[in-house]
C-alpha cells in the first residue's frame, strides 16, 4: 500500500541522515585540504618576502645614509654659499665707497681744473689785447 512500513520510514531516514553526514564531512575534508595547503604556501611566500626584506635592509640602509650624507653636504654648501654671498656684497659695498670717494676727488680736481682753464683763457685773452696794444705803440 501507500502507508510506508514504520520500520522502512526509519532506514529510509537513517539512509537520508548517513548520506547528508558523509557529504558534509567530504566538504569539510576538501577545506580543511585548502586550508592546510594554504598554511604551507602561505607560510613559504612569507617567509621568502621575510627573507627578501631583511635581504635589502643592508642596502635601503647604506642608501639612507648616503642621503643623509648628501643632506649634510648640501646644508654645508649652502652655509659657504652664504657666507660666499655676504663676503661678495660686503665687498661691493667697500669698493662702491672707493668708486664714490674717486668719483668726489675727480669731481673736486675737474672743478679745479675747469676754473683754471677759465682763468687762463681770460688771461690768454688779456694778454692778447694788451700785446696788441702794446705792437701797436712801437
Amino acid at each position: 500500500g501507500n502507508s510506508m512500513n514504520p520500520i522502512r520510514k526509519v532506514v529510509t531516514l537513517l539512509q537520508d541522515m548517513q548520506h547528508k553526514v558523509t557529504s558534509e564531512g567530504e566538504k569539510e575534508k576538501e577545506l580543511y585540504e585548502k586550508f592546510m595547503c594554504f598554511c604551507k604556501t602561505g607560510t613559504g611566500d612569507l617567509a621568502a618576502s621575510i627573507a627578501d626584506a631583511e635581504a635589502k635592509m643592508p642596502e635601503l640602509t647604506s642608501e639612507i645614509t648616503a642621503s643623509e650624507e648628501k643632506l649634510e653636504q648640501s646644508k654645508a654648501d649652502l652655509t659657504q654659499a652664504q657666507a660666499d654671498r655676504a663676503a661678495a656684497e660686503e665687498a661691493m659695498k667697500e669698493a662702491t665707497g672707493i668708486r664714490e670717494k674717486e668719483a668726489a676727488a675727480f669731481a673736486a680736481v675737474k672743478a679745479e681744473a675747469d676754473t683754471n682753464t677759465v682763468a687762463i683763457a681770460k688771461a690768454i685773452g688779456a694778454l692778447e689785447k694788451g700785446m696788441a696794444g702794446s705792437f701797436l705803440q712801437t
